[in-house]
């Protein structure tokens, strides 16, 4: 580990050197419709594997799961495990930040929501280029510095879903900030929209410690066309298609944790035993990815990681993500797509009923053309 994150390392007693973070972004839940509706129990169960195996991360935030992943944590977590058993994060997105409500309204609304009194990682959420400006002027970086002299934040940095510039602008003008986290992938890494490798490599010559979100990209590096997978199998039959992607960001030097956003005990048990044997990728290995990223950039799928942040203020209640979902599959394998795409238009806003009003474009961490893949997918379905 770099300076930095050894003393990060050395403050947080529950930091070890099992870099696996429990993503609770995309819980398990008893109504695939409704994401409000996290299943407690498979929960739970999942909380006590990850903390017997001896990983203790978990990274929530205030509007994830129609803003019940933290009450979530509190009932399957922080009141069944003592309070210096794990390390929890959490987020404060500057867009709630309106309409009278304050920074500290959230906060002390979080502290009771997850039944903690302070947090051991808290982020500024999901900046992009436009939303720092945004931070700036709602000064929301002094207000976390203020909250960790408090002693309410033990750890402060921030999510980061802009450009190289603006992230050396950030870390500029907040030198105390003490990690960053960032999306990075095989399939993002040189990206011209992501440009991870660039972010890491800028948090890497400061000493920063990264913490990494989206390690297989919505799920979508962990299910892959048949003839990518087959290039793995090939190579490896007995590795997971996710353990390829996971073990690429884990071998990074200045990673600090991988966040995996895991949905069942069957994806966790897989991570856990990736970590729990964690080999580098060979040169072998590597070049195989190179291949399958070719692969893909060439297939035209919709790049979305299905975080949900562009569904919940569309006027005509549009599930974008499970649209592109569908589309990505339908255009490996057509079978029973029209029927789920006919499901999808009697519960949601078809996608030509997109009103084009851009809400969905301007908060998309993938800064995707949402308008123009919607068109997409309505020529390819309706």
């Amino acid at each position: 580990m770099y300076p930095r994150a050894d003393r990060i390392k050395q403050e947080d007693e529950t930091m070890n050197d099992k870099k696996l973070g429990f993503g609770l972004m995309r819980l398990p839940l008893t109504d695939q419709g409704d994401p409000g509706s996290i299943d407690m129990g498979e929960l739970k169960e999942m909380v006590d594997l990850f903390i017997g195996s001896g990983y203790s991360y978990f990274d929530t935030a205030w509007m994830y799961h129609k803003h019940s992943s933290e009450t979530a944590i509190r009932e399957a977590l922080t009141q069944r495990y003592p309070r210096d058993s794990y390390s929890l994060a959490t987020k404060l997105h500057e867009s709630y930040v309106k309409d009278g409500v304050t920074k500290d309204d959230i906060f002390y609304k979080q502290c009771k929501k997850t039944g903690v009194d302070y947090f051991d990682y808290y982020l500024i959420h999901s900046i992009t280029d436009d939303a720092y400006e945004s931070c700036v002027r709602k000064e929301c970086f002094p207000w976390l510095l203020e909250k960790k002299k408090a002693g309410l934040v033990k750890h402060a940095g921030f999510s980061f879903h802009g450009t190289p510039p603006v992230l050396e602008r950030i870390l500029d003008d907040n030198p105390w900030v003490e990690f960053v986290q960032l999306q990075i992938n095989y399939l993002d890494w040189d990206c011209k929209n992501i440009r991870s490798g660039e972010c890491y490599r800028i948090c890497e010559s400061r000493g920063i410690p990264v913490i990494v979100m989206e390690p297989v990209k919505g799920g979508s590096l962990a299910s892959l066309p048949a003839r990518d997978e087959k290039l793995m199998k090939d190579y490896n039959p007995d590795a997971s298609i996710a353990s390829w992607a996971i073990r690429f960001v884990a071998g990074l030097p200045n990673v600090m944790m991988v966040l995996s956003g895991m949905s069942n005990p069957e994806q966790m048990k897989d991570n856990i035993a990736t970590y729990d044997n964690l080999q580098p990728l060979n040169e072998e290995e590597k070049e195989i990815l190179r291949k399958v990223v070719v692969n893909l950039r060439e297939s035209g799928s919709i790049a979305c990681t299905a975080c949900a942040y562009c569904t919940e203020g569309c006027p005509v209640n549009i599930n974008i993500p499970e649209y592109f979902r569908l589309y990505n599959a339908a255009r490996e394998d057509m079978a029973g797509k029209r029927a789920e795409f006919s499901r999808l238009c009697k519960e949601f806003g078809k996608p030509s009923d997109c009103l084009e009003c851009g809400q969905c474009e301007n908060i998309c961490p993938q800064g995707l053309s949402i308008i123009e893949n919607l068109k997409d997918v309505a020529r390819f379905f309706e």
